[in-house]
């Protein structure tokens, strides 16, 4: 019976394939993965590697190392003030807690699961040691869009207060080439997070639901859209209080879970941390010898997969900082590099380590994504597996939706007006339920297509106004009791 099945799978995909290519509709597809996969070549092997993490690098030295020097503080800042249930958010902005949990919304989801093990299955465990290392430098980028993103906030046209890279763009360049830079932003957000990346989200979650429980991805992505429009018709106060109570529960759910698969492999742990250091720097052989993976691969997805999970230089987490109601624009900074941290070193950690304890990675050549994940999980967890990592998916993708759909909002607000919103999250909506239906993989590469695209105007915001914020983070400094 296996093998009848398996043969009527090849036919179909025969069949697929033929079909795509003499079809109108099938070689269009053809050429938008040409055009993507040359477009991604281009900005991810070569461009953003070093754009992304030499800004990091920039910044870390223009701070003397901030990420470390204001740990401590962006410690107790958010683990200090933890609360389900804050103060009520609307038109004048959100508490610093509120705002980390909707970027941490944002961060924590597809990247951190099926983003993580897409990385390891294509480029090594070495992938997840590149992650850290532009994580790292990815913390002091991460404080300066936070701040700066506080200093350029404003009032939009229904009085709610709005704030992100677009507002300091404009600071850095003013006239025409500022205006049409600061556009160029908002439109690749728009269609890298509120569209393209929500399609991602809702993707992985129908994939996670119809391995775990057979249920057709449609479905799923009916269900999670009307969901979302719900959410998304009560604005900001609405956002900010499901964030606030979702994001601290579900960490504290998969991490849990995590570490009861390690424990059940705990054997394999001390291996499955040198892979990450030693594959880093050499090529290795993984899958049974099938694929080879080199330090390049390793470098690539990692800092691309990284990129997508906590998204520091990409200018999506300061729309929600730039809404928090702080005495200072650096106190946002600190709570801001948080969110990477978190994002990174604990959460994506933990799906890595547990990839790379179940042993599983040997003869898995067929996975990758969010398949690979829960199969890992399945050594641990049994039968109980698959659906842990369906629930924890719906969860971390249905927050990174709400917290994405945000920061496109901000960038509609500034493009159209507050009129547009509406109209925006309708569009959201069915883009939600249309990634459910697409090829995995095209999904996937237009996402880090128009994430590095948005990436570019971003860093010609931040670079030029690195004077500004010394004199910004310096005023900060003067005053002890903020800076301690």
């Amino acid at each position: 019976m296996f093998k009848t099945t398996k043969s009527i799978d090849e036919s179909c995909l025969i069949c697929y394939n033929n079909y795509k290519s003499n079809t109108r509709g099938g070689k269009f597809v053809v050429v938008l993965e040409n055009i993507v996969s040359s477009v991604n070549s281009f900005l991810w092997d070569f461009f953003l590697l070093f754009a992304l993490v030499g800004t990091g690098v920039w910044f870390t030295i223009k701070t003397k190392g901030v990420q470390v020097r204001y740990f401590t503080k962006g410690f107790k800042q958010v683990f200090g003030n933890i609360k389900l249930s804050g103060d009520k958010a609307g038109k004048d902005g959100m508490s610093s807690f509120q705002a980390l949990a909707t970027a941490i919304a944002a961060q924590v989801g597809t990247g951190n699961l099926a983003g993580a093990a897409t990385a390891i299955a294509t480029g090594g465990m070495g992938a997840i040691f590149w992650m850290w290392v532009s994580a790292f430098f990815g913390m002091a980028t991460n404080f300066v869009e936070a701040s700066l993103a506080q200093k350029y906030k404003t009032v939009g046209d229904d009085g709610t207060v709005t704030g992100g890279p677009v507002y300091y763009i404009r600071a850095a360049y003013k006239g025409a080439f500022g205006k049409v830079l600061a556009a160029l932003f908002a439109v690749f957000i728009v269609l890298a997070l509120g569209f393209i990346g929500n399609m991602v989200q809702s993707n992985s979650i129908g994939d996670a639901f119809h391995t775990a429980f057979g249920i057709n991805p449609l479905i799923i992505g009916v269900i999670v859209a009307a969901l979302a429009f719900f959410i998304f018709l009560g604005g900001v106060g609405s956002i900010a209080s499901v964030t606030e109570k979702i994001v601290p529960i579900m960490a504290a759910f998969y991490l849990l879970g995590g570490i009861v698969v390690i424990i059940m492999n705990i054997g394999n742990l001390p291996g499955a941390i040198a892979d990450i250091f030693v594959n880093a720097f050499k090529p290795a052989s993984m899958f049974g010898g099938a694929v080879g993976t080199s330090v390049q691969l390793a470098i690539r997805y990692g800092v691309a997969r990284g990129l997508f999970s906590n998204e520091a230089g990409m200018g999506s987490t300061p729309h929600s900082h730039a809404l928090a109601k702080v005495n200072h624009p650096c106190e946002q900074g600190c709570t801001a590099l948080m969110g990477v941290f978190i994002d990174t070193f604990i959460v994506l950690t933990m799906t890595a380590l547990v990839i790379g304890t179940s042993g599983i990675l040997e003869g898995s050549e067929q996975m990758s994504g969010i398949t690979l994940t829960q199969a890992a999980f399945d050594s641990g967890l049994g039968a109980l597996g698959a659906p842990f990592i369906a629930i924890c998916m719906f969860f971390f993708a249905f927050s990174t939706i709400v917290g994405w759909y945000f920061f496109g909002e901000q960038n509609i607000r500034y493009l159209f007006g507050s009129k547009a919103v509406k109209p925006y999250a309708i569009i959201v909506c069915a883009c939600i339920i249309c990634g459910c239906a697409l090829k995995v993989d095209l999904v996937w590469a237009m996402a880090d297509m128009f994430n590095g695209l948005m990436v570019i105007p971003n860093l010609l915001g931040l670079l030029p106004l690195t004077k500004v914020f010394l004199e910004l983070m310096s005023d900060f400094e003067k005053q002890p009791a903020k800076a301690k």
